[in-house]
């Protein structure tokens, strides 16, 4: 049986001063593409995790990271592959966050993330985010 491909992702739940999240939505070519995400990327090989989180969100939306905490760590398999989210709670950064791919961004209330398509590995950071609000 072949092995699936593991990928592991650092992920940033970034909130503002409100409390709201910032969300983008998936370039249309890519896998679960369409869907909106939390945004982050490909831990690379030899890289430390919270550089790995700063650079992902320095290139995809334009902030550096100045405070976060670890949120929750998730895996997940795809018909393809298996992903390992690390999640982090970004809570301090500089910079206005912005599509800097060309991508949507949306600042969502906490109470209304589930009106949103996201991929199947994010379930449970939605529901997580909610839960809190109780």
């Amino acid at each position: 049986m072949e092995q699936k491909k593991r990928i592991w992702v650092a992920v940033g739940v970034i909130e503002n001063e409100r409390g709201d999240i910032f969300i983008a939505r998936r370039s249309s070519d890519r896998h679960q593409g369409d869907r909106w995400e939390f945004p982050g990327g490909k831990v690379e090989s030899g890289e430390d995790l919270l550089t790995a989180l700063d650079r992902e969100l320095w290139e995809e939306i334009g902030i550096r990271v100045q405070d976060c905490t670890p949120f929750m760590e998730l895996q997940h398999d795809y018909p393809e592959k298996q992903v390992l989210l690390d999640i982090w709670k970004v809570t301090r950064f500089s910079g206005e966050p912005f599509g800097k791919e060309g991508q949507e961004c949306l600042w969502v209330p906490v109470a209304e993330l589930h009106n949103y398509h996201f991929p199947d590995a994010n379930g449970p950071i939605v529901a997580r985010l909610q839960g809190l609000l109780v």
